[in-house]
């Protein structure tokens, strides 16, 4: 097994001159130097071949016994330093101050077919920045993380990647719901990848330390090799077209989560990748009845602050804050002022023309707003699954009548589709139906189109705590079965319809399999 290692981000950036795991505030640096834990016993439970590939490792390569021991932390590949970040954040909208990788270990970036990966292993052991915790993970959210990372990629939602699950043999003693029946549960660790981890955070922690020499080294890192194109001489012009295509990019990402009904949960400023790419899976969720308040986060429930239908307006707030952190290398707050003027208006937009694509249309009209919302409207009139509803939507038939007989098995209870409530929904079927003869293309076609971006199949929470529960009871299959099917998702996969269906009465207020702890 080899791997090309080039450790961009550590050598370019400022290293913590005191070395250990010790909890300590990092100051005038940008990461610590650590070293991973030995587990116990360590032993494969999946891995990706795709992901695999990204880095150079062949199928061979994942059955080798360096394999399992660099990536479950037994022992340091040549060429790697493992280190951890350091970075700070804004928690649930408060300033948190310094946080950091507390239970990621990076080992370095790899390169490929002139391509750069950072590889990082969650679960790894301590860091600097573990505060009171252990810098372990458990194998039910390993699960979550690593079929989730591979599942949003399929789906083309901008992701990390997971390259593998490896059971520790140790023991993690965890409050899953943080009411004090706290369990031991097994360990585990995920090796992430990606360009770069590189976060919001990673810029607020240095600007709220007045660290401008290593801010101005972090942008010029991150413009260097992620936005050469925004690279110039003048560090204030090249801040600025930073943050412009930084926000560019994570509007691209909410979009995408919009369009398959994703709900990230934790959309903290240290949870924000610069690359604008889906980071940190932790109480995520799809929508099972379409609710623009529903959030996947227990730790949420009160204030719904990550809620579906505020994931927009939490973006723009937290590219506020990763603009108030770039300010000092331009004195100027224009730059910033315009770009996030315009974010709420251009993302608006962007969505208006992705669910375009949701409903076939490819004519942008303006009344088709009022025909979106109407529908977002109507999806909530009674619990109707989202990913069903469009998908049912992409097939229907417009010869025949009761166009919503023809998407009947989205709603949850049908009965409820009377009175007031089906004369809204007939309403906007024929208001649609009207947009949809308007368009050029045949049906067919704009049909095709349509199950190329409604996908068939989500990783819902159900099918993820079922694999967790065979899991721990030592079956695996589930793992690679789920992973199998989500590589394909807008795929019909007719052997695997049982799959294709509304989330199951038992799991609607079973823990692991509606809302989640951050407890992981």
């Amino acid at each position: 097994m080899k791997l090309n290692f080039k450790s961009l981000f550590s050598k370019e950036l400022s290293a913590d001159p005191i070395e250990g795991s010790a909890r300590r505030q990092v100051s005038d640096a940008s990461f610590s130097w650590v070293k991973t834990r030995v587990p116990s016993a360590a032993k494969l439970v999946h891995a990706s071949k795709e992901t695999a590939a990204l880095v150079g490792l062949n199928e061979e390569d994942l059955r080798s016994d360096e394999f399992l021991d660099v990536f479950s932390g037994k022992k340091q590949a040549e060429g790697s330093v493992p280190y951890a970040m350091c970075y700070g954040g804004h928690q649930f909208g408060s300033w948190a101050g310094q946080l950091g990788d507390g239970r990621a270990i990076n080992l370095g970036e790899v390169e490929h077919q002139n391509k750069s990966w950072a590889l990082q292993l969650k679960g790894a052991g301590e860091t600097p920045y573990s505060r009171s915790a252990d810098g372990l993970a458990v194998l039910r959210s390993s699960i979550r993380e690593h079929l989730c990372s591979e599942a949003m990629h399929a789906l083309g939602v901008p992701t990390t990647r997971s390259l593998s699950l490896i059971l520790t043999g140790d023991e993690v003693l965890r409050d899953v719901m943080y009411n004090g029946n706290a369990a031991y549960e097994p360990g585990a660790v995920v090796c992430r990848v990606a360009p770069s981890f590189v976060r919001f955070g990673n810029f607020q922690i240095l600007a709220a330390r007045n660290n401008i020499k290593e801010l101005e080294r972090l942008v010029q890192h991150t413009v260097k090799h992620f936005y050469p194109e925004c690279q110039h001489e003048d560090i204030a012009i090249s801040t600025a077209r930073l943050f412009k295509a930084v926000c560019d990019k994570t509007s691209e990402m909410i979009v995408e989560w919009q369009r398959v009904g994703f709900v990230h949960g934790v959309m903290n400023t240290d949870n924000m990748s610069i690359l604008g790419e889906t980071i940190d899976y932790g109480p995520y969720g799809w929508l099972d009845d379409y609710d623009h308040n529903w959030t996947p986060n227990t730790t949420d429930s009160g204030q719904r602050r990550y809620r579906f239908g505020n994931q927009a307006y939490i973006a723009n707030w937290n590219l506020l804050q990763l603009a108030n952190a770039l300010y000092p290398l331009t004195n100027d707050p224009e730059p910033f002022e315009s770009v996030l003027k315009s974010f709420r208006g251009d993302h608006h937009s962007a969505y208006l023309n992705m669910m375009r694509t949701k409903l076939g249309l490819s004519l942008r009209k303006d009344e088709d707003e009022d025909l979106i919302l109407d529908l977002e409207r109507c999806l909530q009139l009674s619990p109707c699954d989202m990913s069903i509803f469009f998908r049912e939507l992409s097939h229907i038939d417009w010869t025949k009548q009761e166009l919503l007989q023809q998407v009947s098995k989205a709603f949850y209870v049908p009965s409820s589709l009377v009175g007031d409530t089906l004369l809204d929904w007939e309403d906007w079927f024929r208001d649609y139906e009207a947009r949809w003869q308007e368009e050029a293309e045949s049906s067919a076609v704009r049909q095709e189109g349509m199950r190329k971006v409604n996908p068939k199949y989500v990783l819902r929470n159900y099918m993820a705590q079922l694999a967790i529960e065979a899991a721990e009871a030592g079956n695996f299959e589930l793992i690679n079965e789920l992973h199998e099917l989500l590589k394909q998702p807008y795929d019909e996969q007719m052997e695997h319809e049982k799959w294709y269906a509304q989330r199951p009465d038992w799991a609607k207020n079973k823990v692991g399999s509606s809302m989640l702890s951050c407890s992981s």
